[in-house]
């Protein structure tokens, strides 16, 4: 476990009045989505993840590439836990590979390293990884409390080793998002096991979060941890050990609102998802993407320091299955919310 000294440093990454992209993106050419992403996100910039590659390249399969003694297979359901490395461990760990070397030219070209610029890496979180992996008996890892701790333990090793190698490849810092779309599930009991009537068992929260923060707590970089869940559970978010707590805000609600406060009260960073995953019916400024999230913040009776201060901008989830011009609107939108936050929020007025 990191010392708090050592928390502390690493959390100084993470700065408000910043924009940076959830993870996934559109297309399977890696070098130009290295190029995109480097050039419109130069405050928090991400090693992206190309889900239509296919098997491998999305969120649970590439971490067959990262957790130590632990390799996926793929069945007719997704993933499951494999006794041996297979075509589907090598084909992660070849994709990853091309990700990290398209990334690593990338950074060169546009003449980053040793700028101090931050890169942000995002993998599947322990909960979401246990309820979408199955054993090689075909019940979810969730099922078996000694199974989850293996796996916990093995992608808090596994990422540690990942974050390393991405500082020596680039000569930069890096802040870690663990994604948990499937918290909700996991938390509420709403899996459904390998038949109808078969329900896999609502893990207690207590529970849930020792497994959380036994991944946290192990890396040497701030973590934020995302969740597109409808809605994320705010409260139990707060009391993991993350420096930065991630959500689509179109999916809070007024009981949400206290929950929110709470977050930024206690020193943690929120990345508010401003902006849609698919294009609106009528081209948007980044005035109307940044109105929700300044109303937020007047709401809930901050002074509006707190968007220059403890709110990060990002688009609303992934970008995987969004058309390439969107993505590329999205993230520019993202930026330029990002820096109206940073440089004038005091500024911003809705009511004309």
């Amino acid at each position: 476990m990191r010392t708090g000294d050592a928390a502390a440093e690493s959390t100084a990454l993470l700065r408000g009045g910043t924009a940076t992209g959830i993870g996934s993106w559109p297309g399977v050419d890696p070098r130009e989505a290295a190029t995109t992403i480097l050039g419109e996100l130069p405050d928090l910039t991400h090693l992206v993840e190309l889900p239509a590659r296919g098997p491998g390249a999305d969120m649970v399969g590439r971490m067959s590439a990262l957790l130590i003694d632990l390799r996926f297979d793929t069945t007719t359901r997704g993933y499951r836990l494999s006794p041996r490395p297979g075509s589907l461990s090598r084909r992660a760990r070849d994709l990853l590979r091309a990700d990290l070397d398209a990334l690593e030219e990338a950074w060169e070209v546009s003449g980053s390293t040793g700028t101090g610029r931050v890169v942000k890496v995002q993998v599947c979180g322990p909960l979401t990884l246990a309820a979408q992996v199955e054993l090689p008996g075909g019940h979810r890892i969730l099922t078996d409390r000694g199974a989850v701790r293996d796996v916990s333990e093995s992608l808090a090793e596994g990422l540690d080793r990942h974050v390393a190698e991405i500082r020596k490849r680039l000569g930069a810092e890096v802040v870690v998002q663990l994604d948990e779309p499937s918290i909700d599930d996991v938390l509420n009991g709403s899996l459904r096991g390998v038949s109808v009537l078969d329900t896999v068992r609502a893990l207690p929260d207590p529970e849930a979060l020792a497994v959380l923060d036994a991944v946290i707590t192990a890396q040497s970089a701030p973590v934020l941890v995302h969740s597109c869940a409808e809605p994320p559970p705010l409260d139990f978010l707060r009391r993991s050990a993350a420096a930065a707590v991630g959500f689509d805000l179109a999916t809070i609600g007024t009981k949400n609102l206290d929950a929110i406060g709470e977050i930024v009260d206690a020193g943690k960073f929120v990345a508010l998802g401003l902006v849609p995953t698919t294009a609106p019916p009528a081209p948007v400024t980044w005035r109307e993407i940044a109105e929700p999230g300044v109303r937020l913040i007047d709401r809930l009776g901050f002074h509006r320091s707190a968007l220059a201060n403890s709110v990060i901008v990002s688009p609303a989830c992934g970008l995987g299955a969004a058309p390439l011009p969107w993505a590329r609107t999205a993230i520019g939108l993202a930026a330029e919310v990002a820096r109206a936050f940073a440089e004038e929020p005091e500024s911003l007025d809705f009511d004309a």
